[in-house]
């Protein structure tokens, strides 16, 4: 019997599977836990009230050293997990517990495993009630607009559909078009233009948390350039007494593609910039491009295989495919996208000039092809790879903030020579639906 006992103990201590890799990435939208594993991890999850609680029994899995530290990953700052406690519940059965600051509405999903990364449980802790983001329009000072991209994105929550939402009136602003770089080949300036409100940018830093795009052979990672040059973009257009920009990601964290569009259309964008680092597999390929949506398919073979490659960031980052969101599918399936990639190109091709003056192009035009993230249908949309973090010197370059604001510089260029011949209009109703 003592043996038989000891052979079953043995057994379950082989069968045991072990976190090999634990990740906490904090943000005002939402914190996310991630747990590693080579093997699926089998689990349960529940809530404990007075005070709030979120508990999840990891089965057949070791109480390693890396699940002991799981607790130390969680800073001091973050917004919603005050602290964590790990330890075995009963006989091959690991508990993990969650203290909570607020009352949250979690989403848990396995991810299977995709690139570098192994079998995933991810554990997404959002707020259990969402900050209004069109009430931060309301605010006296226009800077909190930026308010409105770090408000929650819970996954799955649609508005009601007989909900009203009332467009808030915004301060008059004028957009002189003579402060704006003449485009090449126009005889005559535009006629000046009223706008009767702020022109809304949305900046999308591309990539973020477990999705960290690109990385260069000096180790850069794809996601850190793109948000230290979006952070710069805003603040140059923030200077701008016309315009304000509003960043989809403004932090290390991951945002899937569909979200990025939604929260760029809650705010009312006039114009969306995703911010990008190109690689290839030779080290010699260098210089910058602007890429716009295409419905039929791409101008070449590498925008194609690009579209790919940044397509695949949800199966990345991690997404729970098996939350639907109606609102979202009908944004980006049901309406007519011609008018909005038309004005994507001239956009783009105004944004690719300005980008000729600080780094070579690595192709004179705009192409296009199937970026997910473009596909919002009422708000002009582009793509700017903005060099290639694969060549050596173009890495180099990158982690230069000099390089860095030029790049900021030369984008809103291009935005503001946009805007000059092609004012916004009225706000589309559409967007605030």
């Amino acid at each position: 019997m003592v043996l038989a006992l000891a052979l079953l103990a043995a057994t379950d201590s082989i069968a045991a599977e072990k976190i090999v890799s634990s990740r906490v990435w904090p943000a005002q939208e939402y914190t996310r836990v991630t747990l590693e594993s080579v093997k699926p991890v089998r689990h349960q999850f529940f809530f404990v009230g007075k005070p709030e609680r979120l508990v999840i029994d990891l089965e057949d899995v070791e109480l390693n050293e890396e699940l002991k530290g799981l607790p130390g990953k969680v800073g001091a700052n973050d917004p919603y997990i005050l602290a964590v406690r790990v330890g075995v519940n009963r006989p091959n059965v690991v508990r993990v517990v969650f203290d909570l600051r607020t009352e949250v509405k979690p989403s848990v999903f396995p991810l299977a495993p995709v690139g570098e990364y192994k079998n995933r449980l991810v554990l997404d802790i959002y707020p259990a009630k969402p900050a209004d983001p069109l009430l931060a329009l309301l605010a006296p000072k226009p800077d909190n607009i930026g308010e409105i991209a770090r408000a929650p994105m819970t996954e799955g929550t649609t508005p009601r559909d007989d909900a009203k939402v009332e467009t808030p009136a915004l301060p008059v602003v004028r957009l002189d078009p003579t402060r704006v770089k003449e485009p090449a080949k126009v005889a005559e300036r535009p006629k000046s233009v009223k706008i009767d409100r702020l022109v809304i940018i949305a900046i999308d830093a591309g990539h973020g948390g477990e999705d960290s795009g690109a990385r260069g052979r000096r180790g850069t990672m794809e996601k850190d350039v793109t948000l230290a040059i979006a952070r710069r973009l805003k603040a140059r257009i923030d200077q701008e007494s016309n315009m304000r920009a509003v960043l989809v990601r403004d932090g290390d964290y991951f945002v899937a593609l569909g979200q990025r569009v939604a929260k760029s259309r809650r705010v009312q964008a006039d114009l969306f910039v995703s911010i990008h680092a190109d690689a290839w597999v030779r080290p010699d390929a260098r210089g910058s491009s602007v890429f716009a949506l295409s419905e039929r398919g791409a101008t070449s073979t590498s925008a194609r295989m690009l579209a790919q490659r940044e397509n695949e960031s949800d199966l990345i980052g991690g997404v729970n495919f098996n939350v639907k969101d109606p609102i979202l599918a009908r944004t980006l399936l049901d309406l007519s996208l011609t008018a909005t990639i038309n004005d994507s190109l001239k956009l783009g091709k105004a944004v690719l000039s300005e980008l000729g003056d600080v780094n070579s192009l690595h192709k004179a035009a705009v192409e296009q092809a199937g970026f997910a993230v473009l596909k919002a249908p009422d708000i002009p949309s582009i793509l700017v790879e903005t060099a290639f973090i694969s060549n050596p010197e173009e890495e180099k370059r990158l982690k230069d903030t000099g390089y860095q604001d030029k790049l900021a510089a030369a984008i809103l260029g291009g935005v503001k020579r946009y805007l000059a011949q092609n004012p916004p209009l009225a706000r589309n109703k559409v967007a605030a639906n």
